[in-house]
């Protein structure tokens, strides 16, 4: 990742913090919500699209969606430190705090604090953190486990995203077996799809298991980011993807996103799956690319059975803070040209959302209301969906 990428990209967030219209929109990881970005979503020509193979089908387990257990608490944290665009390493947040409170946090002396104890005493570093960290009864996470069974029969499993608390995560983790799994070395990569907080900082819980798994992640994470992965103390396989689609494994890509998201994040991943006889499967962590970018993408440059977008699951990033504005009833109609078989959504979804695509008919399967998930009317913490 050189420092004339990384340089350009700031100066693209600051310059759109200060813009007007699409551009303060796009900073924000809006733009694909407005009027404006469902016109040009008709407009995008389709082109030689990337064949890449089938898989029979895929198993989605929920292990944690629920990032944080209250809204107002979170946000009122980005507003105090400094806003939307404020650095997330300096809010003051665990496991970056420093004991001097809300925006100013520091990923250097917040990390000095625990680096002796990750990933082996995941315990005791939380506890730390807790009386240093801002609001440390807050965070949760997302991560999910995907088990793949290839056209030969040949099952994969991996994990997308490794959650915020330690706490929290590890318990998700034990809730499902993930931990387990990760000592026999059962999954056999895992995939980062942004530097968020919530999708990342969980990092040592899953190392802790085994710092040997290859880890996929993007050109998009900052020198923070990256010095993270290592203090973790990971010895594995790191791969940085620079190119819009990586192949994994017949059937499975990765496919990349260059936005600029909230509180200095850039770039976002999501997997892709051709689904034998079905069609196109997408995974998202947050999808701050937005919905109908990210499958205007896919439809336009992966070739996939039955040109058909089979389904969705993760967080699409529909009014996450349940602040509801009619151009999200907007976005939620322009989801029906796509005919989906199966949507399995929640995280940043939103619940209101969630209930406006169950009121419109649409096939979503609705999971448990477990472990603390918030409605029956999305996948829920310990749910799961096959595609």
């Amino acid at each position: 990742m050189s420092e004339q990428k990384t340089t350009s990209r700031r100066d693209f967030v600051m310059g759109a913090a200060t813009g007007v219209g699409a551009g303060a929109i796009g900073a924000m990881g809006l733009y694909s919500y407005s009027p404006a970005a469902y016109k040009r979503f008709a407009s995008v020509p389709r082109g030689n699209r990337e064949e890449f193979g089938a898989v029979r089908s895929v198993k989605i387990t929920n292990i944690s969606e629920t990032s944080w257990f209250d809204n107002a608490t979170l946000m009122g944290d980005i507003q105090a430190a400094g806003g939307l665009l404020v650095n997330q390493y300096t809010i003051g947040w665990p496991p970056f705090g420093n004991g001097k409170g809300i925006a100013n946090g520091s990923f250097e002396t917040g990390l000095e604090s625990i680096r002796k104890m990750i990933p082996g005493d995941l315990e005791e570093a939380w506890a730390l953190q807790s009386k240093l960290g801002v609001h440390p009864e807050n965070p949760g996470g997302f991560s999910c486990l995907i088990e793949v069974e290839s056209l030969d029969g040949t099952m994969h499993k991996y994990l997308l995203d490794t959650g915020w608390s330690f706490d929290w995560m590890d318990k998700a983790f034990k809730r499902e077996k993930i931990d387990q799994m990760l000592a026999a070395h059962e999954i056999e990569a895992l995939f980062l799809s942004h530097e968020h907080w919530d999708h990342f900082w969980g990092l040592p819980v899953p190392i802790k298991y085994d710092n040997r798994i290859p880890i996929y992640t993007h050109n998009g994470f900052y020198k923070e980011g990256l010095q993270y992965m290592a203090a973790t103390g990971h010895k594995g396989k790191l791969f940085i993807q620079d190119k819009p689609v990586e192949r994994v494994i017949p059937g499975m890509v990765v496919v990349k996103y260059d936005v600029p998201i909230i509180n200095r994040v850039f770039g976002e991943t999501s997997l892709a799956f051709n689904i034998k006889d079905k069609g196109l499967l997408s995974i998202s962590g947050c999808n701050h690319q937005g919905i109908l970018q990210c499958t205007a993408y896919m439809r336009n440059n992966l070739k996939y059975d039955n040109d058909k977008f089979y389904g969705i699951y993760g967080g699409l990033h529909i009014s996450p803070f349940e602040d509801w504005d009619p151009k999200y009833d907007d976005l939620v109609i322009a989801l029906k040209q796509y005919e989906f078989d199966k949507i399995g959504c929640n995280h940043c979804t939103g619940v209101i959302t969630a209930h406006k695509f169950v009121e419109r008919g649409y096939p979503v399967v609705k999971g448990t209301a477990r472990f603390r998930s918030k409605t029956a009317d999305y996948l829920g913490n310990g749910d799961t969906i096959v595609f």
